[in-house]
């Protein structure tokens, strides 16, 4: 059975710090591209960073660059994303994706975490 489990969400202060967690089972964790999501009220989901199998590649959000940090330990079958200096625009429920493309695509989500920043 396939699952992500994300953790680590929370309330925190504008210029605060929080770091989630997404641990995956039934699939072969190092296979597939990691990617963390958010999805703030009446607004569409939008993607925050990614991570290729190997960790030789990230990309991010214009919105998150230099503030969030996306990494994986294969031995743990888990992705971490490091948020730093959160702003109020930075709340939303975060969600945790794994994706694998070839002769057949594959693709799960997590449950998502809240993240709320506010004073």
């Amino acid at each position: 059975q396939v699952q992500l489990v994300e953790s680590g969400g929370g309330l925190v202060q504008p210029g605060g710090s929080l770091r989630l967690s997404c641990v995956a089972s039934g699939f072969i964790f190092s296979d597939y591209t990691m990617s963390w999501y958010r999805q703030a009220p009446g607004k569409e989901r939008e993607l925050v960073a990614t991570i290729t199998t190997a960790s030789d590649s990230t990309n991010y959000a214009d919105s998150v660059k230099g503030r969030f940090t996306i990494s994986r330990d294969h031995a743990k079958n888990t992705v971490y994303l490091q948020m730093n200096s959160l702003k109020p625009e930075d709340t939303a429920v975060y969600y945790c994706k794994a994706a694998r493309w070839g002769w057949r695509n594959y693709e799960y989500w997590g449950q998502g975490t809240q993240v709320t920043v506010s004073s």
